[in-house]
């Protein structure tokens, strides 16, 4: 797909600022966050279904960042509901790829030109009438909607699932496609320490409790597609029966004090072995963070 959404993305920025403020030199979403060490090892599962180079026997090392998904630096913790972690591989070829994950397995829209409408909307404080507009010219959005309505206060970093939400296409040695969706599962599903720094430090207790709780794990699930699942639209989800399984582990080790925050989590980088589906909403999020990342270098 070679559409360009560079003046889109410029429209959802100046909507973002007129709802967020304007933040120099900060990402316009996930601008609060932090940089850790990891080492990503694969068990060999994939190697059926992919010759990406990160995915067969061979350990690499990654550059982890978790993240608060507003675009306020000094928002508090507990406030928004949605978290990310972003995965940068680091390929034997020196090259890099991308796992962009949030706490939400659904995106809110099919379309780019839809997320910007409902962000220009949320811009203009709507009332309940035209929210309930906004659900009936796109109904897909509900199940994001849902979802965020029913999730409980996020108490810790290390302790959440994490969705990279787009579909892909893995790609073995025949040339044979295998549509795929990923899902991070942590180590450790509940922690004490976490309910207590909640509780002492609102603020800035996410990052507190994860250096405490350090070294962590992740083990990276698949789950493979079906005819009929839908691959280019990532507000739907794909049964629960599809076949899932893990191929391979990442181990998070230390906090980077002082991170490259040059670094842009793009999802559509992806290595030989792996490809992109024609997914409107991934290919544009190629766009925004690039002109997120245009504004933010010049400290704008």
């Amino acid at each position: 797909m070679e559409k360009n959404y560079s003046d889109l993305a410029e429209t959802a920025i100046e909507s973002i600022e007129k709802i967020a403020g304007t933040h120099p030199g900060y990402r316009r979403a996930h601008a609060k966050g932090s940089y850790y060490e990891a080492v990503f090892i694969p068990n060999g599962q994939a190697i059926p279904y992919t010759t990406a180079a990160h995915l067969q026997q061979e350990s690499v090392k990654a550059i982890v960042r978790f993240s608060d998904s507003s675009p306020n630096p000094k928002m508090i913790d507990g406030l928004s509901p949605v978290k990310g972690m972003s995965v940068q591989f680091h390929l034997p070829n020196e090259e890099v790829t991308y796992l962009v994950g949030v706490t939400v397995p659904v995106f809110l829209t099919k379309t780019p030109e839809a997320f910007v409408e409902i962000i220009r909307l949320a811009a203009q404080k709507p009332g309940p009438r035209d929210l309930v507009k906004m659900f009936i010219k796109y109904p897909e959005s509900r199940a994001a909607f849902r979802i965020l309505r029913h999730t409980k206060p996020f108490l810790s970093y290390s302790t959440s699932r994490y969705y990279p939400i787009h579909a892909f296409y893995f790609v073995n040695g025949q040339g044979e496609r295998q549509a795929v969706k990923y899902e991070w599962v942590p180590d450790e599903t509940f922690s004490l320490g976490a309910k207590k720094e909640a509780a002492i430090h609102a603020m800035d207790y996410l990052e507190m409790e994860l250096n405490e709780q350090l070294p962590v794990g992740f083990t990276l699930y698949i789950t493979l597609g079906e005819e009929g699942d839908a691959v280019e639209d990532s507000t739907a989800s794909w049964p629960k029966e599809r076949t899932t399984f893990a191929i391979g582990r990442l181990e998070i080790s230390g906090r980077i004090q002082h991170p490259n925050d040059q670094v842009m989590f793009d999802p559509t980088v992806v290595p030989a072995g792996i490809e992109c589906p024609d997914d409107p909403v991934l290919h544009a999020r190629r766009d925004l963070y690039a002109a997120s990342f245009k504004r933010r270098i010049k400290g704008l």
